[in-house]
């Protein structure tokens, strides 16, 4: 699950995090008027540390090229970020530490607990506008949070990605939803069936095991019985996929199997070996390695000339909006507030990403409804394109 980064790797980039916090934290005058602040609960160790890692070097590589080219107006960003360890208390701390220390008009989140905890704050100071590494289908709602939006589609509608991919490739078919006894696992489940139902396809069964379960054996029965034509997990990372598939193909099953977001780094499912060949799954960006156009892609393999996953492209993309929603904030006279740069952000309509996400984005509500069914190919060790991009 975490990528393959050295202790000493590791322990480097941690000690830049520490140093970024170390640099004199008032927000000092810039020519063209005071630092646009970015502060960002990021969780640099832990269980996501695989993710935070790659969320944090994506964010400042994006706002290393906006400032290079001028910032906004003369105004620098600064990102300001601190090690969470993916724990909704030290989250909400950092969030304390970092807002009063500086003026922040914007903020990168870890977690769908902390975006719940800390979006009363958000809507009693109207100061800021975030998102963050949650897909959660409750934030993708513009009334209970007005402040908040989702850096790609929310996890029902990853599911509907994938469901409207099934209609076309195989219409009627027999699905099964496997996902993890946890609010992100439950989170899509309910109102996927109904979708599924109404694009013609039947959910034939719904599985639910524990997070990290290990001997699956009695699940793997009850999905031969119901013997879908295609099997969508969500809710994990990387185990117990590998084993479900194992077991599958052991008892005879011809499944296809698929995953959402979390699972779908190159990294991660490269892990599952010569069982994951052919495994698909919802991507709503492009991954480092695409070769079709994306000039956004071509600078990023210039800073990086090494893989970057899948969250280092998220992280970089939520800065980009970020950067564009204070860009139009400014542009249009407005004081930088959670309200005016949500508005802002709402304006986007047919943005170009650079080629990130492979058609132009509009962001009418909280989330970028916008995804592709990418496959695995365990010869090339690459995800390759398995459809066009499919907006909803």
């Amino acid at each position: 699950m975490p990528h393959s980064l050295t202790s000493q790797r590791r322990r480097s980039l941690l000690l830049a995090a520490g140093a970024a916090l170390a640099t004199p934290l008032a927000a000092h005058a810039q020519a063209g008027g005071e630092d646009i602040v970015i502060g960002g609960s990021i969780p640099m160790t832990g269980v996501f540390a695989f993710a935070g890692i790659g969320i944090d070097a994506g964010i400042k590589d994006y706002l290393k090229i906006a400032n290079d080219a001028g910032g906004i107006k003369g105004r620098k960003l600064k990102y300001v970020p601190e090690d969470t360890g993916y724990k909704v208390d030290a989250s909400v701390a950092a969030f304390k530490k970092i807002t009063s220390q500086n003026k922040v008009h914007l903020y990168y989140g870890d977690s769908t607990g902390f975006a719940k905890t800390i979006n009363p704050e958000l809507d009693r100071t109207g100061e800021i506008m975030m998102a963050g590494a949650s897909f959660a289908t409750e934030l993708n709602d513009p009334k209970k949070y007005p402040n908040q939006f989702l850096v790609g589609p929310d996890y029902t509608e990853m599911f509907g990605i994938l469901l409207n991919h099934i209609a076309k490739e195989k219409p009627g078919a027999k699905v099964a939803f496997v996902y993890s006894d946890s609010e992100f696992g439950r989170d899509p489940i309910d109102s996927s069936e109904a979708l599924a139902k109404k694009l013609g396809l039947s959910v034939a069964v719904k599985i639910m095991t524990p997070a990290g379960s290990v001997d699956v054996s009695t699940e793997v029965i009850k999905l031969r019985r119901a013997a879908p034509d295609y099997t969508i997990f969500h809710g994990y990372i990387l185990a117990p996929i590998p084993e479900f598939i194992t077991q599958g193909k052991q008892q005879g099953m011809k499944s296809k199997w698929m995953g959402t977001f979390w699972t779908m780094d190159s990294s991660t499912v490269m892990k599952m070996g010569e069982v994951g060949d052919g495994f698909m799954g919802v991507m709503p960006y492009r991954y480092y390695y695409d070769t079709e156009k994306a000039p956004m892609l071509e600078k990023i393999r210039q800073m990086r000339p090494e893989y970057q996953s899948t969250a280092y492209i998220q992280g970089f993309l939520a800065a980009m909006l970020f950067t564009e929603s204070a860009k139009r904030c400014l542009d249009a006279g407005k004081e930088l507030n959670g309200k005016n740069l949500k508005a802002a952000l709402n304006t986007i309509k047919d943005f170009d990403t650079g080629g990130l996400i492979g058609v132009p984005i509009t962001i009418s509500g909280n989330s970028i409804p916008v995804g592709r069914v990418y496959r695995a190919d365990m010869k090339a060790q690459k995800m390759v394109a398995a459809s066009d991009w499919i907006k909803l």
